[in-house]
């Protein structure tokens, strides 16, 4: 079969960068979201998108560092050239629609990627509701960061058509895509996503069995936890703990500044899903307390304007 209609489900931060990346590729695309106030905060999200793409695209005439895999396989490009991706840009945005619509959104889909909340409560009624709208075509995703595609396969009402494809941060930059199938999953659906990734300028990296996390964030998590625990427990604050990890080992960003790329939203509902989040004195539920109370100031990272740090 052929992808050309992608719904991508929800407009988070990695949702509207995926949303992005497909429509800047040349796919038809349509954002799923739960709700009007949803859809503005979806656009603000893909406005800045559209500026970090025409911004870094116009550095790249003079600056080669600036260059982003997700842009093109192409690095020798002129000023002509650069010019051309930027208009790809200008369509994309364009052409992006939304809706709150399932019946909508899944009228034509061939892919469908659900990228909302880390947190079953939510994914599960939305599968459910999701399936009575999906022609038989359509392919689903799941974006999830830690959440295995088979605990969900049941509630899709198509397990064979159904896995994982995991985007990192900043795909046009860090452009992984994590494929991984469940038992169920047919080959030829896991290969059809494979290509897909392939097309929207992904580096497709197959998983050959379920695995909490998939690669990344098997070893990323337990880092941010790590320096999480490290906050809560009051040894150090987040800026000392970022600068040490930055002069130490020589990596552009430390944990905190990842946190708030990640978004905070995000790595509290990871967080509360250990048990031990409930114990408000364990390292666990100190964390979650700290997340929580930036979350409430509306601190949530960096789509926000400020969480460990400020943006401008």
């Amino acid at each position: 079969m052929a992808i050309n209609n992608v719904v991508v489900a929800g407009g988070g931060v990695l949702g509207s960068q995926i949303a992005f990346q497909t429509a800047f590729c040349g796919f038809n695309v349509t954002i799923w979201l739960r709700s009007e106030s949803s859809i503005e905060r979806a656009q603000t999200k893909i406005d800045r998108i559209k500026d970090i793409y025409l911004s870094t695209m116009e550095s790249m005439k003079t600056n080669p560092q600036a260059y982003c895999r997700g842009f093109t396989d192409k690095t020798d490009l002129s000023d002509e050239e650069i010019d051309d991706l930027k208009k790809q840009v200008e369509m994309a945005y364009e052409s992006i629609t939304m809706t709150t619509s399932y019946e909508k959104a899944a009228k034509d889909s061939d892919l469908i990627i659900e990228a909302i909340a880390e947190d079953p409560n939510q994914k599960i009624p939305f599968y459910e509701e999701l399936a009575k709208y999906m022609p038989e075509k359509t392919i689903l995703v799941t974006n999830s960061s830690t959440l295995l595609p088979s605990t969900f396969a049941k509630y899709t009402g198509r397990p064979n058509k159904y896995l994982a494809l995991h985007f990192a941060n900043e795909i046009w930059r860090n452009n992984t895509a994590e494929v991984m199938g469940h038992e169920q999953t047919e080959q030829k659906y896991y290969d059809e996503v494979v290509k897909f990734a392939e097309e929207i300028n992904m580096v497709p990296l197959q998983l050959k069995k379920e695995q909490p996390g998939y690669i990344l964030n098997s070893m990323l998590v337990p880092f941010l936890s790590a320096a999480e625990a490290l906050y809560a427990n009051d040894v150090a604050d987040p800026e000392t703990i970022d600068l040490t990890w930055e002069l130490a080992t020589g990596a552009p960003n430390g944990p905190f500044k990842i946190l708030d790329v990640v978004g905070l939203t995000t790595a509290y509902n990871i967080v509360i899903m250990n048990p031990e989040a409930k114990d408000p004195n364990s390292t666990q539920g100190k964390i979650a307390a700290k997340l929580k109370e930036k979350i409430d100031q509306g601190k949530t990272g960096i789509n926000a304007g400020e969480g460990f740090y400020k943006y401008n």
